[in-house]
Order: C-alpha cells, then sequence, then structure tokens
C-alpha cells in the first residue's frame, strides 16, 4: 500500500483522462508514478496497443503530480499546469501493449516562480528505458 496521496489529489485530470495508476516516488526533485495499459482505453490503436505517443502525456501528468505534491508541502492547493511541449521526444518502442505496468519518472531540472518548469522524463519497464523527453512546462498563477 502507498503512502503517497493518491493522483487525482495532486493533478485536476479525472479519469478517463487521468492516466497515472498511483504514485511510487515522491520527493523535492521527482516523482516516479505507475501507469497500466488497460483494455479498453480510449486511446488505444485498432491493434489493441497503446500509442509510442501516450507516453509524452504519461511524462506531463507525472510532472504535473511532482509539482502538485511541491505546492502541497508548501500548503497550496495544486495549479492548472500547461505542457508548453518538447524538443526531444523519443520512443524506443513502437507501442506498449496492454496489460503492461510501467514507471513514469520525471525529475525537475528547472523550476521558476513564475510557473515555468522543465523535466527530464522517461518511461520505463523492469529499469528498461521505452521512451524518454525533457518537457517544458507552464502553471498558473
Amino acid at each position: 500500500m502507498s503512502t503517497f496521496p493518491p493522483v487525482g489529489d495532486l493533478i485536476s485530470h479525472r479519469p478517463p483522462a487521468l492516466l497515472l495508476e498511483r504514485i511510487l516516488a515522491l520527493s523535492t526533485t521527482r516523482c516516479v508514478a505507475l501507469v497500466r495499459v488497460e483494455p479498453g482505453a480510449w486511446y488505444l490503436q485498432e491493434d489493441g496497443t497503446a500509442p509510442a505517443w501516450i507516453g509524452l502525456e504519461w511524462m506531463a501528468q507525472a510532472a504535473s503530480a511532482f509539482s502538485g505534491h511541491r505546492h502541497r508541502l508548501a500548503g497550496r492547493a495544486p495549479r492548472i499546469g500547461f505542457l508548453l511541449g518538447t524538443r526531444s521526444y523519443e520512443a524506443l518502442v513502437p507501442s506498449f501493449p496492454v496489460g503492461l505496468e510501467l514507471e513514469v519518472e520525471a525529475e525537475a531540472i528547472f523550476l521558476d516562480d513564475t510557473g515555468l518548469s522543465a523535466f527530464t522524463c522517461a518511461v520505463r519497464r523492469s529499469g528498461e528505458t521505452l521512451a524518454r523527453a525533457r518537457l517544458k512546462a507552464i502553471e498558473t498563477p
């Protein structure tokens, strides 16, 4: 059983848009979350697999959970954030099969009081990196 808050307490997404299953690790610099590719998920392709691009959304949600945790520690409510983009999303697999459990890590590399942030992110299975990126985001005041 996790000692971390439910993902829904840290980010504003709700099902079916909420894709993180639960938080595995949280610190002042990073978040690691569990993702499970579920049968019938809205993002599945015709062949029943999750497209590689969904990893980018998993990463963005892990970064958002990190941010929500940071605000909670400071006694503030989580803020709404927006993914500004990435220059370097690299999927090392063409898709993710149903039933797969993955760890998604977002580590902060830049945080600014104006709400701008940047993260190094990865999607892993049993320690093997399946996707990686650097994300840039901004939070509302």
